[in-house]
């Protein structure tokens, strides 16, 4: 695994797919020596990471029918659909505990990415920089999307979710050192983001911050140059693509709990069947 890195895509609650691969991984005692992710993908990492089998279904499944999880109530009362506190705060903490211990006891590197608003640049946390009292701060940056959830203050940095200005952080895990990458995604092989219809509400909303209105417009352009270059990585026997064998019907917001079992059921099947050849090119 030396030089090996874990990339995981975010996607809201269509990270039931990687939480389901992850699991296959964490099953059969597969684990890399550097994470990164964004958004959801960082979320399912953390429990990973800290070895807690089946800990992802339980959160993202059956605490997802909860109003205080996702809800438009969240959206009326606190202006955002995930119920924040309840996520990164109430559910590590007293519902389904965190196991710290076990996660920063592992010599894992697990780096999280987030977006400065202020520059539109990404921002990059690793266990010395978060340690315990502030992953879950981070983690709940990485995973604040625009206009459903509030900025985050952080270290004198104004953060939002990951996945805006580095939605599939490839590029960071090769800066890193990392030579070879498996690439956990969570659409479909054909997927081609466009562009959003929103930019006009979201120069209203964040008249601030001139940068991240700039890499939200061109977020279209900056994930589809992004899988070009994975594609062409995987076909130049630089990465390991596992993404969805079937179309996605899960969205990004998504609490039926029939369609979040199936895909994670999907995710886990995917890595099982590509298990053998994985280990064979790692």
């Amino acid at each position: 695994m030396k030089n090996t890195g874990l990339v995981l895509e975010g996607g809201g609650m269509r990270g039931l797919y990687t939480a389901g691969a992850l699991e296959c991984f964490m099953q059969k005692d597969i684990f890399f020596p550097y994470v990164i992710g964004v958004s959801a993908g960082a979320c399912m990492a953390a429990s990973y990471l800290s070895r807690q089998v089946g800990r992802n279904k339980v959160v993202n499944i059956d605490y997802a029918k909860q109003p205080d999880y996702i809800s438009i109530r969240n959206l009326i009362r606190k202006r955002e659909i995930f119920g924040m506190d309840y996520l990164f705060d109430e559910i590590p903490n007293i519902h389904v505990p965190y196991d710290y211990d076990s996660f920063f006891e592992n010599n894992e590197e697990f780096m999280i990415g987030t977006t400065n608003c202020e520059t539109g640049e990404p921002e990059y946390f690793g266990k010395e920089q978060y340690k315990q009292k502030d992953m879950l701060k981070i983690l709940r940056a990485s995973s604040s999307l625009p206009l459903i959830a509030p900025v985050i203050p952080y270290q004198g940095m104004q953060l939002l979710d990951g996945g805006i200005s580095d939605p599939i952080p490839l590029l960071k895990s090769e800066e890193d050192g990392n030579e070879k990458h498996v690439i956990i995604l969570t659409k479909n092989r054909n997927y081609i983001k466009s562009k959003s219809k929103f930019i006009w509400y979201l120069e209203k909303k964040y008249p601030q911050y001139p940068n991240l209105i700039r890499v939200l417009a061109n977020r279209h352009h900056i994930y589809n140059e992004r899988i070009n270059y994975i594609y062409e990585q995987e076909r130049l026997g630089n990465v390991f693509v596992i993404s969805p064998s079937l179309p996605i019907k899960v969205g990004r917001i998504e609490r039926n709990p029939k369609k979040l079992m199936e895909l994670y059921e999907l995710g886990y099947r995917d890595a099982d069947e590509q298990l053998e050849r994985l280990m064979d090119w790692v």
